[in-house]
């Protein structure tokens, strides 16, 4: 019980984050800048590259080493699975991304604004495993001070991320015509897979606990497919990329602070 009361403080942390971040909508009334959105997609990119090093890569080799595995086996495989699982919902589901017209996933008659929300949500489903599961290996440890630091660093990065991400959501839904209100929810709730995925996964890796390193490194691949197929790629559109670059620089520079100070 206790492990999954840290879990929901945790991924419940960074859901509060995404809405505080929609909450915007209330005192602007026009999108970011393209230039802000490069920066904040950039930021987030590099908190997550971090992310899935120092925060899900390494703990899952030294996990597994401490079963008594060869570390890099559940790394390299679960980091494969990962990837898998995000180009799999890539493909399957229509999203829309806020920077391009062009739609991917399955083809669908949805609206613009639906569409938007699928992407963004579509990027909260490995950050809420990650910081899920960041927890749940702290508590299976009996809150050893490291890992739950590491853990509260992970959940402290996505959140700072995760503030200008629901800006950037909620925004431009109110710059389609959106009504205020709805802008908020509907960013808010694009965060909300991220308790339920987080405590989803972590449920079956209390059910296995063998498993923890594989699911770390899930967690790791499919942060990184979103990273590499998505975010970089967004954040580096036009022909000025400076802010994008500058943004990935400082996410990764914030996230391996906190998670080197803190872990």
């Amino acid at each position: 019980m206790s492990e999954l009361l840290w879990v929901f403080g945790g991924t419940g942390f960074i859901f509060l984050m995404t809405c505080l971040g929609s909450s915007m909508v209330f005192f602007f009334h026009k999108a970011a800048s393209g230039k802000a959105q490069k920066i904040f997609l950039g930021f987030a990119a590099g908190v997550m590259i971090a992310a899935s090093v120092w925060s899900l890569l390494i703990p899952a080799i030294d996990e597994a080493r401490m079963q008594g595995a060869i570390g890099w086996i559940p790394a390299a495989g679960g980091f494969a699975l990962g990837v898998m699982f995000l180009f799999g919902l890539d493909k399957l589901i229509p999203h829309l991304h806020p920077l391009s017209d062009v739609q991917e996933g399955l083809s669908s008659s949805a609206k613009r604004t639906t569409l938007l929300v699928s992407a963004v949500t579509l990027h909260n489903i490995p950050e809420g495993m990650a910081v899920g599961l960041s927890f749940a290996l702290a508590a299976q440890h009996e809150g050893d001070p490291a890992l739950l630091a590491a853990a509260a660093a992970l959940a402290l990065g996505i959140g700072i991320q995760n503030f200008p991400e629901g800006a950037a959501i909620s925004l431009p839904l109110l710059y389609e015509g959106m009504p205020v209100g709805r802008a908020f929810l509907l960013g808010c709730l694009s965060g909300a897979v991220e308790p339920l995925f987080g405590v989803a996964t972590v449920l079956l890796a209390g059910v296995i606990i063998s498993f923890m390193p594989w699911l770390l490194a899930f967690a790791a691949g499919a942060m990184m497919y979103v990273v590499v197929e998505e975010l970089i790629p967004e954040a580096h559109l036009g022909e000025h990329s400076n802010a994008g670059t500058l943004g990935v620089m400082g996410g990764f520079l914030v996230m391996m602070i906190l998670d080197t100070a803190l872990g």
